[in-house]
């Protein structure tokens, strides 16, 4: 009798879990139409039915969840840090130009012609280290936030996420970012019916191939 009842609780798990792939896998068709076309033609029927299946027990939210916290911090980091570099370089400027005032303040009439082009060498070496400092900085949030997006790739595809692996191919990084605003979508869906929220949200961030020459992020 408990062998039989065992069995029936099992019966009806398998049912459940049926009934709830097939509720997230018709919410996926219904979002991709909302997907430009070129994406939809990417997303097939098996793609959605295997996300669907590692969306079944909720971990892959939690996933996200974490991994897009890592992301809002890092980025939080990285633009303090540039910001901090951009204090530095005006305080440095500011601190060069009353120098040179004082200077010339102080210089003799026929001394001036000499003394100004020796400030204005000066001016030329100082700005040529600030723009190099900057570049740097730009590269090392390039640097970074490219390992985030591999970081995160490796993650979901470890979770057996479909359509995750690590690439650095602008389309698939476009179609990884489009199933990751379908999961977050599913998200919202859920909040709307009551159930327990995650707090999904945020962006992916681009690889290096979407900033601009300087290294610097190109606005959305």
């Amino acid at each position: 009798m408990d062998r039989y009842a065992g069995f029936l609780e099992e019966v009806a798990d398998d049912t459940r879990q049926q009934e709830r792939h097939y509720q997230l896998l018709s919410a996926l068709q219904s979002l991709v139409k909302e997907l430009p076309s070129s994406f939809q033609q990417r997303l097939s029927y098996t793609t959605l039915s295997d996300l669907a299946l590692a969306l079944l027990d909720g971990t892959v939210f939690e996933i996200v969840q974490g991994l897009l916290e890592i992301q809002h911090l890092t980025e939080k980091s990285l633009y303090n840090q540039r910001l901090r570099l951009q204090n530095e370089h005006r305080v440095l400027r500011q601190a060069l130009r009353q120098k040179h005032q004082e200077a010339q303040q102080a210089c003799r009439p026929h001394n001036l012609p000499v003394l100004q082009v020796a400030q204005q060498r000066e001016l030329e070496a100082v700005e040529h280290r600030i723009h190099e400092e900057q570049r740097a900085m730009d590269r090392k949030i390039v640097l970074e936030l490219d390992r985030k997006v591999a970081d995160q790739q490796s993650t979901l595809e470890k979770a057996g996420v479909a359509g995750f692996y690590v690439t650095t191919n602008p389309q698939e990084l476009m179609l990884q970012m489009n199933l990751l605003e379908l999961i977050r979508k599913l998200q919202q869906r859920g909040c709307q019916a009551g159930k327990a929220s995650l707090g999904l949200g945020g962006r992916w961030p681009l690889p290096a191939a979407q900033y601009d020459q300087e290294g610097s992020p190109v606005p959305p």
